[in-house]
């Protein structure tokens, strides 16, 4: 399963990166209201998909959350299993990070990432709004890592030569 084609299709099918407009779409029902204890969850009910998303969170959180659950609607339809999302970053479910993967390939485009290249993990974070361990879920494999991983190699090199005169 290829999670980012997956969310790139979507992108381009909706000429959007905006999850809400992306659910909206598909006819998925989107709810949003006052959430105890989880930020948001997918549910498959009687040939309808739904999301619900906590109405407290940031718009930012609101967006990810969107994205997220959609990953799972997208990717684990067949699970038969209600997803919630109660953020504890990367749970180590297999299903939560696929959807993390999900939603930052579909909120994050790569040209974002080839453009702040030259930025560490931390200052994208920073940059993007999303946590680090988000973002390198997002730059694993891409591009980005490569260029980043270069750039690192060269400067650990420069500082051997510089420490060694």
């Amino acid at each position: 399963m290829d999670i980012k084609k997956k969310a790139d299709w979507l992108v381009r099918k909706h000429q959007s990166r905006n999850p809400v407009e992306i659910v909206k779409g598909l006819n998925v029902v989107l709810i949003f209201m006052p959430l105890v204890g989880v930020r948001g969850f997918y549910q498959h009910f009687q040939r309808n998909n739904i999301i619900y998303i906590d109405e407290n969170l940031p718009y930012h959180e609101q967006l990810f959350v969107c994205a997220h659950e959609m990953g799972h609607m997208i990717l684990h339809k067949k699970a038969n299993a209600i997803f919630m999302d109660s953020r504890t970053f990367l749970n180590g479910s297999r299903y939560e990070q696929e959807a993390d993967s999900f939603a930052m390939h579909l909120l994050v485009e790569d040209n974002v990432l080839l453009e702040h290249s030259s930025c560490t993990i931390e200052q994208l974070s920073r940059i993007l709004g999303y946590e680090k361990e988000l973002i390198q879920l997002r730059t694993k494999g891409t591009e980005y890592q490569t260029a980043f991983n270069s750039a690192r190699q060269m400067f650990s090199a420069l500082d051997v030569i510089a420490h060694n005169k």
